[in-house]
């Protein structure tokens, strides 16, 4: 069964509570010519709780490495990071924070289990990177208090239906009036009314991009929605 690395950069302290908690594995990949190592939990079907579906429906996506992480990536190392903001939409174990993080941007990572904020802030640690600031939000209740940023991302986040509204109104409402967001979506079918809600709370398309992304021996074209207001 595939174990921890057994060297840790960052901090120990975390690396080791979550090492008791998970059967921790890693996965290297490169974005934009540089090698990052994710942790993660070894399998998200193994953290399933049925006391947590029954409540609210709430499965592990979380704990997963998805190919849409990739895709944002790649996107966000072409952009200067230094004295800008970025909010990041369920950031599960923190790829697209930590290097968001890595390429100077002022990073708050969001995500709706406090599990992936733990990782999140391991990860970015690991790269020699740090997350400023992480944060529990639910969708279906935002908070108010969450502030605006320059660059609002979010990957693979349209997987239920009714996502597409919450995740249009949580980029309204955190977007600054010139800011910039950034969707990435494995072409799911959910996503088609993205951006029919996105115009209904005054953001609109500036562009669109399909780009293709291999991981694990699997190819997958990635849809890359840019948001501004409109």
């Amino acid at each position: 069964m595939p174990s921890a690395p057994t060297e840790s950069i960052g901090d120990e302290r975390l690396f080791a509570a979550l090492n008791r908690r998970f059967d921790v594995v890693s996965t290297i990949v490169e974005i934009g010519g540089k090698r990052f190592e994710i942790l993660r939990p070894f399998s998200a079907d193994d953290l399933i709780s049925e006391a947590e579906f029954n409540r609210d429906e709430r499965l592990p996506y979380w704990a997963e490495f998805w190919p849409s992480s990739i895709a944002l990536a790649q996107r966000l190392v072409s952009e200067s990071g230094q004295g800008r903001s970025l909010l990041e939409f369920g950031c599960g174990t923190g790829l697209v924070a930590t290097v968001a993080a890595s390429v100077g941007f002022d990073v708050t990572a969001t995500d709706y289990y406090a599990d992936a904020l733990e990782f999140a802030q391991l990860n970015a640690l690991r790269n020699r990177a740090a997350i400023s600031a992480t944060r529990h939000v639910d969708w279906r209740d935002f908070p108010e208090d969450l502030g605006r940023f320059d660059v609002v991302v979010a990957s693979d986040v349209l997987y239920e239906r009714p996502n597409a509204a919450f995740v249009a109104a949580a980029f309204a409402a955190t977007l600054k009036p010139n800011g910039l967001g950034i969707l990435a979506d494995p072409q799911r079918q959910n996503a088609a009314a993205f951006p029919v809600e996105c115009r209904r709370r005054g953001l609109e398309i500036a562009g669109t991009a399909a780009i293709q992304i291999e991981h694990s021996a699997k190819r997958q074209f990635i849809d890359l929605y840019e948001l501004r207001k409109a």
